[in-house]
């Protein structure tokens, strides 16, 4: 029987399903693993400048692709990445931490190796990781090695979540049966309960069919869990009003006529807040109620009648159905309205879903918040992916008309200052792999780039693209408007930024720019060269210390009211 070595066989399994880049940072234990990444066609290895930002990539790559890959060493390695995996945990992102560990005779005879914390326990990291990822493994039998791969990669698949195994140094190298390759990972989910969802959909074609002001309230999981073309299909049955959340912005295209605006309870457009908290029925899909989504908790629904769609639970009012998964619930739910007759009459979206065009008027004088998003409406193209670092840039997003297709990236509930760099990077290798046309385009703050900055280096190493937008508003933004306005503490180190990419690159294949009125930006928003992504961008934009969006200094004031326990 032919066999291969259980490092190239995990390599296969992560290929066949769509991995085409594994993120991470070499380190003792997992080198001679990493040899044999070369033996999979067409797979290649990021090489990150460390392990914090390969968790991040990881994450942004997934958000695109579906799935990721990280190898980390043995305890130095692997906790630096926990912050990333942790984040990826939070927001139902899927990805699988291969983490080379000592060889199995090392932990029974409790040699006292580096890396460890010299009391002869190997198990320490893996527990730690139990409480950020849905299931993790230490191999230490190769006959069942390939067995335990494939049902990690399935279960971080097909539920959305972080996995981890160790592979002890010298188990990589140990040979298993080829042929297993041949039979694929089954990524479909289970199905559900019939009884239970049969009982669910009846609720719901009930409660449509006597809905008269309707809506339908879209968030993070409905992208993370790819019901989207759902979604699609539901609005094209029903032609209810569609609104999202920060977190959910891009799961609905914002050019169809039903689109109603963003969602975020009291830091709605008035218009926004009325048409939705008036609702007599409300269809939440992929909800992720976390404070930043839901603007402080002040959701304010004038009905009972909210039925919520889950990846592993449904809920209809106060009947939970658990193990109904929203996938095939509302597959049978668009089935069966062909069939039904509704009382719904469909009426205008919220005028403030056109405010963003109002930007055209201006031609001049110095760049704005307010100006910033709303102009980026025009930027934009079909299909682009747009990656905001919390604060700033993923509350003034909010203002930025979507054209169809474009895929958002925030970490909005997790909230790492310094994800997003990272993450763009991970997202613009899965976008070097789908198309060499498709752009990826991060907004970050000057105080969040400083604590992943080395991503930068990671971008030049394997020539991306990306373009990275800087607004450089001299400081911590989002932690001053929460607290300490003028307090030494939210203020950071000057640099300067168009000397960065000449420190991570020693080739003058990309461009920089500093941009501080609207004619500058408008100049090179229109340039048909700046729009193709040719060449790694870094564009830096001035923007005064205290101009914030709207939404933003709502949130903060709402926040510093409950850190402060009021």
């Amino acid at each position: 029987m032919a066999t291969i070595s259980l490092a190239t066989y995990i390599f296969t399994r992560l290929k066949q399903i769509g991995v085409d880049t594994v993120f991470g940072v070499p380190g003792d234990f997992n080198l001679a693993f990493l040899d044999h990444i070369d033996e999979v066609p067409n797979l290649r290895w990021a090489g990150n400048a460390n392990e914090l930002n390969a968790a991040y990539a990881a994450d942004g790559y997934s958000r695109i692709k579906g799935f990721a890959a990280i190898c980390t060493t043995f305890g130095v390695g692997e906790l630096s990445a926990t912050n990333g995996i942790a984040g990826a945990y939070a927001e139902h992102v899927g990805l699988i931490h291969i983490v080379g560990s000592p060889t199995i005779s090392a932990e029974h005879n409790k040699l006292l190796l580096h890396h460890t914390m010299a009391d002869g326990k190997f198990d320490i990291f893996n527990k730690i990781s139990r409480h950020i990822t849905l299931k993790t493994a230490a191999l230490d039998d190769i006959t069942t090695a390939p067995a335990i791969i494939d049902d990690l990669i399935r279960t971080g698949y097909i539920y959305k979540r972080p996995v981890y195994v160790e592979v002890p140094s010298n188990l990589g190298e140990e040979q298993v049966p080829a042929a297993r390759l041949n039979t694929p990972i089954d990524l479909s989910l289970p199905p559900n309960d019939p009884a239970a969802e049969k009982e669910f959909v009846q609720e719901v074609i009930d409660k449509i069919t006597k809905a008269t002001k309707p809506c339908i309230l879209v968030d993070a999981c409905a992208v993370r869990h790819d019901v989207k073309n759902f979604v699609a299909d539901l609005v094209n049955a029903t032609k209810y009003p569609v609104y999202v959340t920060p977190m959910g912005k891009s799961a609905f295209d914002e050019d169809n006529e039903r689109f109603c605006g963003v969602y975020v309870g009291a830091l709605s457009k008035p218009d926004v807040k009325e048409s939705l908290e008036n609702s007599d029925l409300i269809l939440s899909i992929g909800g992720l109620l976390s404070d930043y989504n839901t603007g402080a908790f002040t959701y304010q629904y004038h009905t009972t009648n909210v039925v919520e769609f889950h990846s592993d639970y449904c809920k209809v009012k106060s009947a939970v159905y658990q193990g109904i998964q929203m996938q095939a619930a509302l597959a049978k739910i668009i089935k069966a309205l062909s069939g039904v007759n509704l009382n719904y009459v469909p009426t205008p979206v919220p005028a403030s879903v056109s405010e963003y065009k109002q930007v055209q008027k201006v031609t001049s004088g110095k760049i704005t918040q307010e100006f910033l998003w709303r102009k980026l409406s025009y930027f934009l193209k079909a299909d682009d992916v747009i990656v905001s670092e919390t604060g700033t840039s993923s509350f003034g997003i909010l203002q930025c008309h979507y054209p169809a297709g474009v895929t958002a990236i925030s970490q909005v509930l997790w909230g790492s200052i310094g994800y997003a760099l990272p993450s763009s990077v991970g997202a613009a290798f899965a976008a070097d792999e789908i198309s060499k046309d498709k752009r990826v385009i991060l907004f970050t703050g000057e105080g969040s780039l400083q604590l992943t900055v080395q991503a930068i280096s990671d971008a030049f190493r394997r020539h991306l693209h990306p373009y990275f937008f800087v607004l450089n508003n001299k400081g911590y933004t989002i932690e001053k408007l929460i607290h300490g306005l003028h307090a030494e503490y939210n203020n950071i180190q000057t640099w300067d930024h168009q000397k960065l990419c000449g420190v991570f690159h020693d080739k003058d294949d990309y461009e920089n720019y500093k941009v501080s009125t609207v004619q500058e930006l408008n100049k090179l928003w229109s340039d048909p060269e700046f729009n193709k992504p040719t060449k790694l961008r870094l564009i830096e934009i001035m923007l005064d210390e205290f101009d914030a969006p709207k939404n933003l200094i709502g949130q903060a004031k709402l926040s510093e009211t409950i850190n402060s326990g009021n």
